[in-house]
């Protein structure tokens, strides 16, 4: 999944923080942090980049893993049962992987990078030990989750995006 750039990527929460604060779109994260708390949630997160065409969530699989997208783009795409293919693409400043990470489910689409991109990763079993330790932290991300989640539902065209 993490797959060398050329050059050297660097990873600051505060880019994190800038993309958010930048995406005015309804598909944003406005996660609603302060500067300690973000550096709190950064440590329980794992930043990693990804290349062009790099696949991030592959429909279908078993995993519960949160990306919050810091810079890039994503591409949501998957095949419906007559062979057409469904697409979304996810700005810096929002997340995917909400779905699978609420229900439990198998992931519903493929998400690839549209772009290079620079995603930070939170695991369920980081968000486990961040909501025993920090729970308000913990909260306040589960409501903002749920809030994109409820906005994406209702958007017929971004609704392919809850992976």
């Amino acid at each position: 999944m993490n797959a060398p750039l050329r050059t050297p990527v660097k990873f600051d929460v505060q880019g994190l923080i800038q993309a958010i604060g930048h995406n005015q779109t309804n598909d944003n994260f406005p996660v609603s942090l302060s500067p300690a708390q973000w550096d709190m949630l950064a440590s329980y997160m794992q930043p990693f980049a990804l290349v062009q065409g790099q696949v991030l969530i592959e429909q279908g699989a078993m995993d519960r893993t949160l990306y919050l997208l810091e810079s890039g783009s994503l591409s949501v795409h998957y095949e419906d049962d007559k062979g057409r293919v469904r697409l979304a693409i996810v700005a810096p400043g929002s997340a995917v992987g909400e779905g699978a990470f609420f229900t439990h489910h198998p992931r519903n689409a493929t998400v690839q990078a549209a772009s290079h991109c620079k995603i930070w990763s939170l695991t369920p079993i980081r968000f486990a030990e961040l909501s025993n330790r920090q729970p308000n932290i913990a909260l306040e991300l589960s409501m903002t989750l749920g809030s994109l989640l409820g906005r994406r539902l209702v958007n017929k065209p971004k609704r392919i995006a809850v992976t």
